[in-house]
């Protein structure tokens, strides 16, 4: 069976974006391969270097995995600080990393220009610490969004040198992968700037009460309406109706494109109607994550056994490693 392996940073709580653009796929990929999902809290420490209470932000992520229905009994849910085994192949990797192939990886630009003052080295060797959260299981797919295509290359890259270096044929290159054949669902945010992300003006979460939902909807960025019938909708209003498209029915979305078309719609009835969809398919999720991060015991239990699995399958890759480059084995 085929490993899959996927991570997210406990910088915030899961939106919408997370939710229809990864969640709902592993979901149904915990029932086809052998799974890890983990969360990234040593990845999260090169933009968030003092974090409030990161164990606290990884229980979150943990509690909102299971409302979705990721099921630790069928996949392997760990916290990444939990499995340091990750941590010392990391080491070995970047032995065999260079400055210059680093420092032309274009997220690592990205993010220097964001935070100049803080280009710490976690962020040049991002990718050599992804590799090792891959390559430690030996996955074979690794489901992401087109702005790491760059580290997977990276990833596919590293795992080839080392199989050169010490002449085995020891990891897989592990490839990019969606269950869809357009590479998945791409979630718009709110605030017409392109893909949702974790501002607050941005997202819906998960955990948003209906209250919130609704006011974030309304205060979506729009336009001054059609002008023109059976014009092309501007970038801001399409991001509405993709998300109509996903919440609602197809009555539904029929109904208000068709105002468009005609050039009648009201955008206040459009975002009413989409606020109130968001709260349908959010409620369940919600109650559910109330459930879980209450349950604190559970958690831990939870927490403690994907990190019992995590170790013994990267202690084994490990272990096998360090008889291939020639240290003593434990």
């Amino acid at each position: 069976m085929e490993t899959v392996l996927s991570g997210i940073r406990p910088t915030g709580n899961l939106h919408l974006g997370n939710y229809y653009g990864a969640v709902t796929s592993f979901v149904k990929l915990q029932d086809i391969y052998r799974c890890f999902f983990f969360i990234a809290d040593w990845h999260s420490l090169t933009t968030h270097p003092t974090p409030d209470n990161i164990q606290r932000s990884a229980r979150t992520i943990l509690a909102e995995y299971m409302a979705c229905g990721l099921d630790p009994e069928k996949s392997t849910i760990y916290v990444q600080s939990d499995v340091p085994e990750v941590a010392e192949l990391y080491l070995y990797l970047n032995m065999n990393a260079y400055l210059g192939e680093l420092g032309r990886v274009t997220s690592f630009k990205e993010k220097a220009r964001k935070q100049p003052d803080n280009v710490n080295a976690g962020l040049l060797t991002y990718p050599t610490l992804m590799t090792a959260d891959i390559i430690i299981h030996k996955a074979n797919k690794v489901p992401v969004g087109k702005d790491q295509e760059q580290n997977m290359e990276m990833a596919r890259k590293f795992a080839r040198r080392f199989n050169q270096m010490y002449k085995v044929d020891f990891f897989p290159e592990p490839e990019s992968f969606s269950l869809s054949k357009d590479g998945g669902i791409k979630i718009p945010g709110l605030d017409g700037s392109g893909k949702m992300g974790k501002s607050d003006d941005n997202c819906i979460f998960l955990c948003d009460e209906p209250s919130v939902i609704r006011k974030k909807v309304m205060k979506a960025v729009t336009d001054a309406g059609p002008q023109a019938p059976n014009s092309e909708k501007p970038e801001v209003i399409q991001n509405l109706f993709t998300l109509l498209k996903i919440v609602s029915t197809k009555d539904t979305y029929d109904y208000f494109n068709d105002k468009w078309n005609d050039c009648s719609l009201l955008y206040g009835e459009l975002k009413k109607k989409l606020a109130e969809d968001i709260i349908a398919v959010t409620a369940p999720i919600r109650e559910r994550i109330k459930e879980y991060s209450s349950n604190t015991e559970l958690l831990e239990k939870v927490a403690r056994r994907g990190a019992e699995k995590g170790r013994e399958s990267a202690s084994k890759t490990l272990r096998e490693v360090r008889e291939i480059i020639g240290f003593k084995v434990y």
